[in-house]
């Protein structure tokens, strides 16, 4: 471009010196016109490119509020940053979570120098209790038709609690949702009642009421009207340009989903059984290592689990209890009785393991159960089948010979030769046995059989 410029003025010099000023005048203005179009070009050309590398980057969150989803938020805008991303959309649907993981989230956004644009999405969804903090947090709020955002009431995730603490948690929560209202201008006197009443708004009356800013269809709605509007970022005042903008979505890392899938109270209980079964049947057949193997790594998963679910210890050490009581009934002869007593620990643990009044942070009646009667019924079967082994007679070695009925081979006067079993064995009979009569085991010594006469009748 700076050899273009060059030439360009020494055109337009030697333009202006020449003698022949007719032709002077005309040739120069032809001369800064082109120039001014070719800059021109080049700056439009620029400016585009500019514009066409202008995203928005959009990461989804659906499912409880925890470590996990705090991780990914955070990930996600720090990524928006470093990408000079115009501005981060979260695509939220949550029932709520746990109050560190959502006070981790707010406080990035809050000091986020990326526009952060919260959109409760798609119709159906919600932002119930951590989302509404989460909600209000963001530059810009928006929501779908047909979702709804509220229901923000702190709850114990460990079940019951004296009224002096939970009156506590409820006034920290009021003021802490207060103060994020106050901050972006929206309705605080409802974002309190949100905390306190656990109300909850549709998305035209939360637009009506200031919660929200704006209620949009789709992504492209949302981008197209968010445009031109003015946020303030931790940075400085910005003004949005998102009509038109590419929107990149940003993939959860594969180790995320993993650990957001085995958070799921379900997974980690299936995962706690597993763990305990693969421990049982590597103690049961040491050296058969994969159950072991298995079942150290469901464990571990399932402890990682835990980190972020109610656990309540009496459940746990009931479950440990079933385990140590089924292990027993490989070595103690109990009938069975330790096998009941595995199962009906192993039942009320399960039962008591979550401990939480929220359906999201407890496993299923439906898994346990499927579970508890699946491990019942495999070791009734084994017990079972153990003890018929026991009742069963003998077949091998020399008490297996016992009662076997076999041909003399030769007369026994008491020593002689019987055919039993496929085989000639040396016996000694306690009367004397003609040759070809039919005889009956009843002992055995140092390879020698002890015959008896069979009688006609038992022949």
């Amino acid at each position: 471009m700076k050899k273009s410029e060059g030439f360009i003025k020494k055109i337009i010099t030697r333009a202006i010196h020449r003698n022949n000023t007719v032709f002077r005048f005309p040739f120069s203005v032809f001369c800064l016109v082109f120039l001014f179009l070719v800059f021109s070009s080049l700056l439009f050309a620029e400016t585009q490119d500019k514009d066409s590398s202008r995203y928005v980057n959009l990461v989804r969150i659906d499912g409880p509020i925890g470590p996990i989803s705090a991780r990914i938020i955070m990930n996600a805008i720090e990524a928006s940053v470093e990408d000079s991303a115009e501005a981060l959309v979260i695509e939220l649907n949550t029932p709520g979570g746990l109050d560190e993981p959502m006070r981790t989230i707010i406080k990035e956004i809050l000091n986020s120098d990326v526009p952060v644009i919260v959109y409760v999405s798609p119709s159906g969804s919600r932002a119930a209790s951590a989302g509404v903090f989460i909600t209000l947090s963001a530059h810009i709020a928006a929501m779908a038709p047909g979702t709804n955002i509220g229901a923000a009431h702190p709850v114990s995730i460990a079940g019951q609690i004296d009224s002096t603490m939970i009156e506590k948690i409820t006034n920290d929560a009021a003021a802490y949702i207060k103060s994020i209202a106050t901050k972006r201008g929206r309705n605080a006197k409802w974002a309190e009642k949100a905390v306190r009443e656990s109300i909850s708004e549709t998305e035209y009356d939360a637009l009506k009421l200031n919660i929200i800013d704006l209620v949009a269809g789709n992504i492209r709605e949302l981008l197209d009207k968010c445009d031109g509007r003015k946020v303030l970022t931790s940075s400085g005042e910005r003004v949005l340009r998102t009509k038109g903008i590419e929107v990149k979505r940003i993939e959860i890392d594969w180790r995320d989903r993993i650990l957001e899938v085995i958070s799921n109270p379900n997974i980690a209980y299936v995962l706690y059984t597993l763990g305990m079964l693969g421990l049982f049947f590597e103690f049961s057949n040491p050296g058969s290592i994969i159950p072991g193997v298995v079942g150290a790594i469901c464990l571990i998963l399932a402890f990682f689990a835990f980190q972020t679910l109610p656990i309540n210890y009496a459940g746990l050490l009931l479950m440990i209890l079933a385990l140590l009581f089924f292990l027993a009934e490989i070595k103690v002869t109990s009938y069975g009785i330790l096998t009941i007593g595995g199962v009906i620990s192993m039942l009320l643990g399960s039962l008591m393991l979550f401990e939480s009044p929220l359906p999201y942070l407890r496993a299923s009646l439906g898994i346990i159960l499927t579970v508890v009667v699946a491990t019942a019924l495999f070791f009734i079967f084994a017990v079972g089948m153990g003890l018929k082994a026991q009742r069963k007679k003998t077949t091998t070695g020399e008490k297996g010979m016992v009662g076997l009925k076999g041909i003399a081979k030769s007369i026994l006067d008491p020593e002689g030769h019987v055919f039993v079993h496929g085989e000639i064995w040396q016996a000694i009979a306690d009367q004397k046995i003609e040759e070809g009569e039919k005889i009956r085991v009843v002992g055995v010594e140092d390879l020698t059989l002890k015959v008896t006469k069979l009688n006609p009748k038992d022949a």
